[in-house]
């Protein structure tokens, strides 16, 4: 497999599949409701605006890679809309999901030396820099759904155990 295979391989991974972390996003959101997702936990961001915000990153990459402009900005990436359902979450996760592939096959598409090349404007650094950066990205902000999560159902357990029988 050639590089850009592998990185490739390395961010659906992260998304889908057995990783060197042996977490991915998909199966510890598998289980988690809309109540859950959008359940306001200390300071810390919702599951649901974690998931918006790390996809934000991928849907504005994709466009690059299509030969887009980049055209984004940190601060929009926490403006997720409301969920206010299971169908808004579902959808969220949709759009995730959907977006996960499309960058990998984006990824496994492009010529290895242009991996090297400048992303955008050379503030940004190379392809690989970004490309990297997301799956970096996307590690780290699993580690905080899969806190928050843990969280939320200990929570969950504290009430059940304090109500009477």
């Amino acid at each position: 497999m050639n590089l850009t295979g592998q990185i490739a391989k390395q961010f659906r991974d992260v998304h889908f599949g057995v990783n060197w972390t042996a977490s991915n996003l998909k199966q510890n959101l598998a289980d988690v409701t809309w109540q859950q997702a959008t359940a306001k936990v200390y300071s810390f961001n919702t599951i649901a605006t974690l998931v918006y915000h790390m996809n934000y990153y991928v849907s504005i990459v994709i466009k690059v890679l299509q030969g887009e402009p980049l055209a984004g900005s940190d601060k929009s990436s926490f403006d997720n809309p409301p969920i206010q359902s299971e169908e808004d979450w579902e959808k969220l996760l949709g759009k995730t999901w959907t977006d996960a592939e499309n960058l990998a096959t984006l990824i496994e598409q492009l010529p290895e030396p242009k991996l090297w090349e400048i992303f955008s404007e050379k503030k940004y650094g190379s392809y690989y820099r970004n490309i990297h950066g997301i799956i970096e990205h996307i590690h780290y902000h699993l580690g905080q759904i899969v806190l928050i999560k843990k969280i939320l159902l200990q929570a969950d357990e504290n009430l059940q155990d304090s109500q009477p029988c």
